[in-house]
């Protein structure tokens, strides 16, 4: 659509069927800086110049503009013009202690300088568009209304018709699991979960004093039958649970446990914590246990795992008819409040796309490692799941926990033994954090070192005192 100017130094091809036109334009500069026909330090057209070279209105040139300074591609110097954004040199890592740490679950660092721009980007913007009271004002224990707003919409994929009065917003899924034990279960009372669990819910538990009860688990996640089991002996206060990518065993729950589970906590009126720390990776989710019983379940969606663990930053969906408030007034008495800050920063990924565009970002990663982990890690011994990064790793006699962590240890790999997770017996097992390695060439030598020692015997490597 665009005529030919001699007299601008770039004018892109956009076809009206690109979309909106503003878009058309900024995704044209992008594609012309990533080919290398714009370099950094090249001025742009002005805006008024461009306009006319494409027979558009000055405000969609404007409003290109506007979304190519937000993603970072472009900055306007006063009273010079708009020119292509230099990139900033990567800052220096910190020299490694030579140790793999693959005991920490990360999502593993992506690396799309494009993106990471954009990231950068929406955090300068909040300079800008909320001013010096983000900095130096309270908020609501719970949130403020737009994170509110930005809660509902990340969650509306999966939870259909969640709605800002019921999204609270909490300093991490540990807050979040903090304020909701503390109001639903006293001392000496007891709550259920998973035999192999998140550390984090055992430390809330010994923080309040509360007793954490052991529901079985097989191949595919928490058993029902169990589960009814523990409610008619135990009657427990609450249930929590991963039900998707569980932490440590990867496991999902099929959907007839699911709809199984939440038809055993409405007979036996047991409130159900739901921890979705992983829900956001798979691309073809299956539904959250609050989306079939929203009137019983407390749904946790942090953003730690499929966004960024630096965004300590949770949403507590509340069930439907309770009191918010109550919840609200747990966040104020443990924590006061989430940052402002990073709840500001986790809303303006989700309104402008960042943080969806970060999740495929980390889906893709996340591809390439379990290609890695599949290829070099024998099936027998390894559970893990495509959409997630941790595997679970069963160990062959005689190897035991212990002996296999400290081995790996002294190879300079570290792990997480079974004892952390394990309710009861612990299994002889280990948890490897597929993420944390800084790269795919450090995880496929770490990797071949765990299958090689795998595939060895503890008295191969005894010592002679």
């Amino acid at each position: 659509m665009a005529k030919t100017d001699s007299k601008i130094a770039w004018c892109p091809t956009i076809r009206k069927a690109d979309g909106p036109l503003y878009l058309a334009i900024t995704e044209a500069l992008s594609a012309d800086i990533i080919s290398g026909k714009l370099v950094a330090g090249d001025r742009l057209p002005p805006q008024r110049a461009l306009a006319e070279a494409l027979e558009i209105d000055f405000t969609t040139v404007s409003r290109a503009y506007a979304e190519a300074s937000k993603r970072g591609l472009v900055e306007g110097k006063v009273g010079q013009g708009t020119y292509v954004r230099k990139k900033h040199s990567a800052a220096r890592r910190p020299v490694r202690s030579g140790l793999v740490d693959m005991s920490m679950n990360l999502p593993p660092r992506f690396d799309e300088a494009e993106l990471v721009s954009r990231m950068w980007e929406g955090i300068r913007n909040l300079e800008t568009s909320d001013g010096i009271d983000l900095l130096m004002r309270y908020q609501e224990a719970g949130g403020a209304r737009r994170d509110r707003e930005a809660g509902a919409l990340w969650l509306s994929s999966r939870l259909d018709g969640v709605t800002p009065d019921r999204v609270l917003i909490c300093p991490g899924a540990q807050g979040a699991l903090l304020a909701l034990v503390g109001i639903l279960a006293a001392p000496g009372e007891t709550i259920l979960a998973e035999a192999l669990t998140y550390p984090g819910i055992r430390s809330v538990a010994a923080h309040l004093r509360v007793n954490l009860a052991a529901v079985a688990m097989d191949e595919e996640g928490l058993i029902p039958e169990s589960f009814e089991h523990a409610c008619l002996n135990t009657k427990p206060k609450v249930l929590y649970c991963t039900p998707t990518l569980q932490n440590p065993t990867t496991a999902t729950l099929p959907t007839a446990r699911r709809h199984a589970i939440v038809d055993i906590a409405r007979r036996y009126q047991v409130p159900i914590i739901e921890d979705d720390a992983y829900g956001a990776l798979p691309v073809t989710p299956l539904p959250p246990l609050a989306s079939l019983a929203p009137e019983l379940v407390y749904h946790i969606a942090g953003l730690a795992k499929c966004v960024a663990p630096a965004l300590r930053i949770a949403y507590l969906v509340a069930p439907e008819g309770s009191a918010t408030s109550t919840v609200n007034n747990a966040i104020r008495a443990t924590a006061s409040m989430a940052s402002p800050l990073t709840a500001a920063i986790a809303s303006h990924w989700i309104e402008y796309g960042i943080a969806e565009a970060v999740v495929a970002a980390i889906r893709r990663e996340t591809a390439a490692r379990q290609s890695i982990a599949t290829r070099i890690l024998p099936a027998r011994n390894v559970s893990l799941d495509p959409q997630g990064f941790h595997a679970w790793l069963a160990l062959p006699p005689p190897w035991t926990r212990a002996e296999f962590s400290l081995r790996l240890r002294s190879e300079g790999i570290s792990v997480v033994a079974s004892d952390a997770f394990a309710l009861g017996t612990a299994p002889e097992a280990v948890r490897l954090g597929l993420g944390a390695p800084d790269s795919r060439e450090d995880l496929s030598k770490s990797l071949q070192v765990v299958a090689d020692l795998l595939g060895q015997s503890p008295a191969a490597f005894s010592m002679v005192v």
